[in-house]
């Protein structure tokens, strides 16, 4: 069984399908690697389901190519050898998606610009363009970086998070006071005594403290470990104000708890930088196991006392992405 199956078999293997609390889900693609979606209505019916009360929801800033090799469609970015590229037109599908609901409905989501190569020094210029056209993007991301196989699979130069294409981007975030999220990985696949790729982060961070960083899945992807992973990310917190994380995708059931109950020493760095955490599900563009996926923080979110429970579930999720912050600038709508 793939990785892949692997970690969809434990979603189902789940029995909750509740969280224990409402929460925002902090990390949710509304499409997936070939940029299809179930669609608003059902993502809508299962955060209703699910105890979901809003979402950050972003594209997928890359597409998987149908080689005409390939006899068999791919879905995934591991289904078959062929490579992903860059496609900017994932931020259009989620905006023309968003468009389409009724104003009150569209306050429950923070949507994320995340269509733009980040290799391209003109990258900022097509980030711009996008906040300019549409009114209610509330950050950048999810900006694929370091990414285990996928990062082996796209087409381009390698995309790091000190890229200097990047620090364009980091610059008008900084201006705009959007938060950006980042995929990159703390260390390679096959390096588990160091953080390879760790300076990188901390390069952005020292040289942007006005940008507001939320490192996706605390650093962790497949296959990369660490024996003291937990005291890395609380040193960086502690280390860098602008620094967020969101518990997502294979952090949680890899690294962060054992059969969905948390590890004692992750309860401590959470309850020492409670303002730091969010939680988020990291589903790509199919919600039928939106509720199930999210009900697996229920261990951890029992584990915590109930105002920092409030502020994982929900509040630091509701504070980064939905809260109208000094010196946002608001896009003007083109005609």
């Amino acid at each position: 069984m793939s990785y892949h199956a692997a970690f969809h078999q434990k979603i189902l293997a789940h029995t909750e399908t509740q969280t224990i609390v409402p929460v925002i889900d902090a990390h949710l693609h509304f499409v997936d690697f070939i940029q299809e979606s179930d669609g608003m209505a059902k993502l809508l019916a299962a955060m209703d389901a699910g105890r979901v009360a809003k979402a950050v929801v972003f594209g997928l800033p890359v597409k998987k190519k149908w080689d005409a090799f390939e006899k068999i469609a791919p879905h995934y970015y591991l289904d078959d050898n062929s490579r992903c590229y860059y496609f900017i037109g994932t931020d259009e599908i989620v905006a023309e998606s968003l468009l389409r609901l009724p104003a009150a409905a569209r306050r429950g989501f923070a949507p994320l610009v995340c269509g733009f190569n980040p290799t391209d020094r003109y990258a900022v210029r097509d980030v711009e363009r996008m906040l300019e056209k549409y009114p209610f993007w509330r950050g950048i991301g999810e900006v694929l970086c370091r990414h285990d196989d996928l990062t082996n699979m796209t087409n381009e130069e390698t995309a790091r998070v000190n890229h200097p294409a990047l620090f364009d981007v980091y610059e008008l975030c900084a201006s705009r006071a959007l938060p950006v999220l980042v995929h990159q990985n703390s260390t390679s696949v096959s390096i588990h005594d160091e953080y390879e790729h760790l300076y990188e982060l901390e390069e952005a961070l020292t040289r942007c403290p006005g940008t507001t960083f939320v490192w996706a899945h605390c650093g962790i992807s497949r296959r990369v470990s660490h024996k003291k992973y937990h005291e890395m990310v609380s040193g960086l917190l502690d280390r860098f104000p602008n620094l967020h994380v969101d518990v997502s995708w294979v952090v949680y059931d890899d690294v962060i708890c054992t059969m969905l109950e948390p590890k004692k020493h992750w309860v401590d760095v959470i309850e020492r930088h409670p303002t730091r955490f969010s939680i988020g599900s990291d589903l790509c563009g199919h919600f039928e196991h939106l509720g199930r996926n999210l009900a697996r923080y229920n261990g951890l979110l029992r584990g915590l006392s109930p105002r920092i429970r409030r502020l994982v579930a929900s509040g630091n999720a509701e504070k980064l992405w939905f809260a109208r912050r000094a010196g946002a600038k608001k896009a003007r709508t083109r005609s």
